[in-house]
């Protein structure tokens, strides 16, 4: 698909049309091209709150690790359930410090008042612990509901879409597997089949935002799977970006200075320098 791009008010959008009913009408299906926006997921960290980068070189200090192996996957790879349960304290222990010193995003609380008002569902996909995401809403957004939440328990983690396609279950939106319906987005048949199958795979309980995998299912044509096709993936990283995409749903980049490089990756649809940008994006249908 050719990708192309403009401005407008520092919005850039990478796709070639737009995929969602504007919110400022009311939705009607018939003879509608759009698509019905069924809700937002969000990351956490970099997303809803300013990021804190510097975490990430302690994490790997404290565990002895090298800036290019991913902090969860080598816990998770460790030969002992206890020495995954240390290794996970020790990184725990960093991010209750650091939660301390939280700073809303630019934009937050706007945001969310307006997807409140217009009854847009939000959920939370991070590989942060539930404790940083707890104290964020309490102390930024209290009153404003976000279901599921789900925190690093939920395994597979991102770049893996299966965390967004939890959420797209628990909110009943479904399709057949394999099927050619009108409204899935335009990836490639390896990224459709990815999606279907991490819906399919993962059966999931979840308390308190915890959810862990209780096994793995094989997806057979024409059965009822996860469709994340209404949503939009708001974050700030490549894995944001990639489950995203991969999962189904619309992507959109909070950019800054460290991530621009993602601005015109395959994986971006939409880029917005702050969370309140994405007010007018969805009030006008720019996506």
């Amino acid at each position: 698909m050719r990708r192309t791009l403009f401005m407008m008010s520092n919005i850039t959008n990478n796709t070639s049309k737009r995929f969602f009913a504007p919110l400022k009408e009311p939705f009607t299906a018939a003879g509608s091209q759009l698509r019905k926006l069924e809700g937002v997921v969000f990351d956490m960290d970099g997303t809803l709150c300013e990021p804190q980068t510097y975490m990430f070189a302690l994490m790997r200090s404290a565990l002895s690790i090298p800036k290019s192996t991913d902090i969860l996957d080598h816990i998770y790879s460790l030969p002992t359930p206890s020495a995954q349960a240390t290794a996970m304290e020790s990184i725990r222990s960093i991010e209750r410090e650091a939660m301390v010193t939280q700073v809303a995003q630019p934009g937050l609380v706007t945001l969310m008042s307006y997807l409140d008002a217009r009854g847009i569902r939000k959920g939370i996909c991070t590989r942060n612990f539930d404790a940083p995401v707890n104290n964020l809403i309490e102390k930024f957004l209290t009153g404003s509901v976000f279901h599921p939440i789900v925190t690093r328990e939920f395994r597979p983690p991102k770049p893996d879409p299966a965390g967004i396609l939890h959420i797209a279950k628990a909110w009943g939106l479904a399709r057949r597997a394999g099927a050619g319906e009108s409204g899935v987005p335009e990836v490639g048949e390896e990224e459709h089949e990815s999606a279907a199958a991490a819906a399919a795979r993962t059966e999931t309980t979840t308390t308190n935002g915890a959810s862990t995998e209780e096994g793995l299912k094989k997806t057979e044509e024409g059965e009822w799977v996860a469709d994340a096709s209404g949503l939009i993936m708001v974050g700030d990283s490549i894995d944001d970006m990639t489950a995203g995409r991969r999962a189904g749903a619309k992507t959109v980049l909070l950019v800054n200075d460290v991530n621009r490089h993602l601005v015109d990756h395959e994986h971006t649809d939409l880029v917005i320098e702050r969370l309140d940008q994405l007010v007018e994006v969805l009030e006008e249908g720019l996506l």
